[in-house]
């Protein structure tokens, strides 16, 4: 496209663009059209997207508040890049999941639920009062019981305490009640417990008043506080909260101490009596809620009466879209923190849709994760539309089937890391396939069948599973090749593999998951790499391996060794600095002065994984970042956080330590998530090697690529839903192509095809 100096107010210009990897990158984005950024994994796509033109909008959003106002919003630091100019608002739809939030549903979430509300209150009979009454997050509408939330929780009182102890001996086993606590105290120090009897010789009165008793009035070192038992506390502090707890130790003492169940008083609707006798044709509003979104919108179009027609139309507009972007399977009382990241990206996506705004900026993190062929025609359709309503649209995307309905191409790379950060090509589809680059190159990439597929050495049985929509589903999938299970989203796919795949020893689950772990986990650490490293440190030098660890002996004294300084101000949110001691190093002096082959800690834990493989030669450190350069990742650091990994990538660093397992039956999860064109061979590579080493390797995965080079298929569906759940065929992908009229043998066909 080529873009005339009259027409700069109709370009986006970035000049001198450093953030992360980017090497003083300058290019003009034109507006109001689609433009896909391209290029392999960490070539500096969501850099330039995200960290420079994304944070900028929101940056500049920012400072149109009041001073005051300003004071409650997080501090955006100004990105790296000389002129950003013609800028208009950004809205990022992304892969975060949607918080686990029990209050959030994907009808709070996208407003349909507040839509059905109004309706309900106007048409419902008998009538429950005004729409606040359907609300089971206000006290008007909520079961009293659950308050609002569908289920509720009992407690495991032997599992709170150790009867054999004291007080004072540590008897309580809830986090932050260890001895001489503050929680601890208001027990030990109430006048209601002998601190030093043991809790097995407690009459029925002192376990009463421990554990049960409600709250009341005391004096605890001369201040007056409330007492309350136990199991009373334990229940207010821990699970009487609506968002789920961050910290994994408090996961595992919830799971140990308490189980869950459907609230009697409401079934899990979460509404009082009230709410739920007011019906319209027959269903109460937590009837609606419940269907399949699909279903529901054929209910609400049968629905008619004055002052409800421009909100039932404006709510079937939201219903047809989140049908339309492949989420029709899903219902509105679904939690939010239960949506996959491409589930919740394209919740969030429909709730723009019907936005009066024009001129305003999308930009898209991959839509089309978890998405069937069948159903990313239908994602770029909602993109076009977004487009069509005089909007900029950037999308940073691998798959081939959206690179080619954009309007612009920018191509960054030509590597990873260091290796990239470059702009290689900006402009139109054809000069794209012309441009000789890598992303040009394999835009056309077809794999083949596999002309002789390799024979199960067995099998696992999969017999009558029920899980979510799967209908009694018998399946064998054997063991020995290389397996994909696919099918459209919602078919049944995770249900059937997650859920309903035996449990075995030798079984290896590399999921997108979140990875366990703080700012100070990396890479390094995860993988076990430097306990290696270290030791080679401390042998190079003379000294104690625990130097070398920024969690242990050598760490910064100032940062702690997480190498940045938190400054809590207040009402705003806690601001990072680089630690002015050791400058981000996050070692010590000392510890910084030792070298191992002219490289000091920090300089190492900097380095990417495909240089250290160059720089180690020891076998210990080596056969580690071999694996991890083998699954792809050899342009992230040793010393990188783990909290700033992908879902794709973490999977494949789980991938990468459990490589080691000989004879194991591995499932991975849509493992092309995050891949460019020519990563995908490397992974098909990959997955060979697996299984000709004696594995078993299973795959839920859309890209048709995997399909190809698969031993065997396991398509479900046929539909989403309630119109899923079954197994369409199992076979060979050429048995597949020749018999199958799945939609997903559809799309393999074409796409064979055009291999042929």
């Amino acid at each position: 496209m080529n873009l005339r100096a009259a027409d700069t107010h109709d370009v986006i210009e970035v000049r001198g663009a450093r953030e992360n990897n980017l090497q003083d990158v300058s290019l003009d984005i034109p507006k109001r059209r689609l433009t896909v950024f391209t290029g392999v994994s960490g070539s500096g796509k969501s850099s330039l997207v995200f960290g420079t033109i994304a944070a900028e909008s929101q940056r500049l959003i920012n400072e149109t508040y009041t001073a005051f106002v300003q004071l409650f919003m997080p501090n955006i630091p100004r990105p790296d890049v000389e002129e950003l100019r013609n800028l208009s608002a950004a809205i990022v739809v992304d892969q975060e999941r949607m918080g686990a939030n029990a209050r959030s549903t994907v009808g709070t979430a996208t407003d349909a639920y507040t839509m059905l509300r109004i309706i309900f209150s106007r048409l419902g009979a008998p009538a429950a009062g005004t729409q606040r009454a359907f609300s089971f997050n206000d006290p008007a509408g909520m079961c009293p019981k659950c308050e609002g939330l569908g289920r509720v929780s009992a407690l495991d009182e032997d599992a709170l305490v150790d009867r054999e102890k004291s007080l004072n001996e540590g008897a309580i086993l809830a986090p932050s009640f260890q001895v001489d606590s503050w929680y601890w105290q208001s027990f030990a120090e109430s006048g209601f417990l002998d601190p030093d009897k043991k809790l097995k010789d407690y009459t029925e009165q002192e376990w009463a008043d421990f554990m049960h008793k409600p709250p009341t009035k005391v004096k605890t070192k001369g201040i007056n506080t409330t007492y309350e038992g136990l199991a009373v506390k334990v229940q207010r502090v821990f699970l009487s909260k609506d968002k789920e707890p961050s910290q994994a130790h408090v996961k595992a003492f919830i799971e140990r101490v308490a189980t869950f169940a459907t609230c009697p008083a409401c079934g899990g609707t979460r509404l009082n009596p009230a709410a739920l006798a007011s019906k319209i044709g027959g269903y109460s509003i937590a009837d609606c809620s419940a269907m399949q979104i699909s279903d529901l919108a054929e209910v609400v179009r049968s629905i008619d009466g004055p002052g409800v027609r421009p909100l039932v139309a404006t709510l079937l507009e939201t219903l047809d879209s989140l049908v339309e972007i492949g989420l029709g399977y899903l219902s509105l009382d679904r939690e939010s923190g239960t949506l996959s990241g491409g589930e919740a990206q394209r919740v969030k996506m429909v709730r723009h849709l019907g936005s009066s705004l024009t001129d305003v900026t999308y930009i898209f993190d991959e839509p089309t994760v978890g998405l069937h062929p069948h159903d990313i025609r239908r994602m770029n359709d909602l993109l076009i539309r977004l487009r069509d309503k005089g909007n900029t649209v950037l999308v940073v995307e691998h798959k081939p089937e959206t690179i080619v309905i954009a309007d612009h191409v920018v191509d960054l790379g030509p590597g990873a890391g260091r290796d990239g950060g470059r702009i290689c090509y900006t402009g139109d589809l054809a000069g794209l396939r012309e441009s000789g680059t890598l992303t040009g190159r394999h835009l056309g990439y077809k794999a083949r069948l596999r002309d002789r597929p390799r024979t199960p050495s067995g099998q696992i049985e999969i017999r009558g599973a029920k899980l979510h929509n799967l209908r009694g589903v018998d399946v064998d999938v054997p063991l020995g090749v290389l397996t994909v299970v696919t099918g459209v989203a919602g078919s049944g796919k995770s249900s059937l593999i997650h859920g309903c795949l035996p449990a075995r020893d030798d079984l290896v689950v590399a999921d997108q998951s979140a990875i366990r772990g703080s700012r100070r986990s990396n890479p390094a650490t995860y993988t076990g790499l430097l306990d290696p490293i270290r030791t080679l440190f401390a042998k190079a030098n003379g000294v104690k391996p625990a130097l070398f660890s920024a969690n242990s002996a050598g760490a910064c004294p100032v940062c702690k060794g997480i190498g940045l300084t938190f400054t809590d101000l207040a009402m705003m949110a806690s601001v990072a600095t680089v630690c002015e001691e050791c400058e981000g190093k996050r070692f010590t002096a000392e510890v910084l002065a030792y070298r191992l082959r002219g490289k000091n800690i920090a300089d190492v834990l900097a380095m990417p994984v495909a240089e250290a493989r160059e720089f180690f030669t020891e076998k210990a450190a080596r056969s580690i970042l071999d694996r991890l350069a083998d699954v792809g990742l050899g342009y992230i650091s040793l010393g990188q956080p783990l909290t700033t990994l992908s879902g794709g990538e973490r999977q494949r660093i789980k991938l990468a330590i459990n490589m080691a397992a000989k004879a194991a039956v591995y499932v991975l999860d849509e493992p092309t998530t995050g891949l460019h064109l020519a990563d995908v061979e490397q992974l098909l590579t990959l997955l060979d090697r697996l299984v000709d080493a004696g594995n078993t390797v299973i795959v839920i995965e859309h890209h048709q690529a995997v399909m190809a080079h698969a031993d065997w298929i396991i398509d479900l569906g046929p539909g989403a839903g309630h119109d899923g759940g079954t197994v369409v065929f199992s076979g060979t992908p050429r048995a597949l192509l020749d018999s199958a009229k799945s939609l997903t043998a559809e799309h393999l066909r074409e796409y064979v095809g055009a291999a042929e």
